[in-house]
């Protein structure tokens, strides 16, 4: 395989910012400025409530949580010297059933208007 489809398969792996921008300014036939800024206000609001740490509960799609991971100690792996980790905060996203079911073939996401009745797994980390 030569360098150059080597790096067109790996773009084509990644659907970027400015994708998902047109994408919305598509189906919402909205001006791309305007869809910039709803887009802008959705991820910024999403952010803001995760630094509060609260849930974020997307109906038909899924859950953004906060986190804790607890301190603890490690190895340096160039020196082989143990280290203290801080406790840290993370993000992770919980798919609900109609999301990991769209993607995987067998359904289709629930539009925001719709309320199926889904809810993520409580024990999936990733």
């Amino acid at each position: 395989m030569s360098e150059n489809t080597e790096k067109t398969e790996k773009k084509d792996k990644f659907f970027k910012r400015q994708e998902l921008l047109a994408a919305v300014a598509d189906k919402t036939g909205l001006p791309r400025p305007k869809a910039g800024a709803a887009l802008d206000a959705v991820l910024e609001t999403i952010a803001a409530r995760l630094k509060e740490g609260q849930e974020v509960r997307l109906q038909g799609f899924g859950v953004f949580v906060v986190t804790e991971r607890k301190a603890g100690k490690g190895r340096d792996p160039r020196t082989g010297a143990e280290i203290d980790i801080p406790r840290s905060k993370s993000v992770r996203f919980r798919p609900l059933k109609s999301l990991r079911n769209a993607v995987s073939g067998k359904g289709e996401v629930a539009a925001a208007g719709e309320h199926e009745e889904d809810e993520a797994d409580e024990g999936d980390d990733e």
